[in-house]
């Protein structure tokens, strides 16, 4: 598969686990739901957490593969609210997390989604 459909299924996921965990802790009003869900996924967020894996040497050489494919990833548009390198990690991030997913490696994309909160902080509403 190639990075875009792995990023496409890892933006997918991961929005999906941040919105699940954010509900699980009680928070009920949409607009706070929002706000915290943005601290983890959007591109900014995501290239920071990318960042946090790499220095802190939490990713196997075949995660590191999938970044790096992930990274080279040609994009037609960036979003007029990020800068292109800043797209790009969030792209990598994303479709490392979809490889995760789509080869079946439950207990590691829950570590590496375990990381991502970890790193962003605990939240408070």
């Amino acid at each position: 598969m190639n990075s875009t459909m792995l990023a496409f299924v890892g933006d997918s996921y991961y929005d999906l686990k941040i919105r699940e965990m954010l509900c699980r802790r009680g928070i009920n009003k949409p607009k706070r739901l929002h706000q915290l869900a943005v601290k983890y996924v959007s591109a900014h967020a995501q290239a920071t957490t990318l960042t946090y894996l790499i220095e802190n040497h939490l990713l196997s050489d075949k995660e590191l593969e999938v970044v790096k494919k992930g990274r080279n990833t040609k994009s037609r548009s960036v979003p007029k609210n990020t800068d292109v390198l800043t797209y790009t990690h969030s792209t990598a991030f994303e479709a490392l997390i979809g490889y995760l997913y789509l080869t079946n490696q439950t207990q590691r994309l829950e570590e590496i989604v375990a990381y991502s909160i970890e790193f962003k902080g605990e939240v408070i509403d």
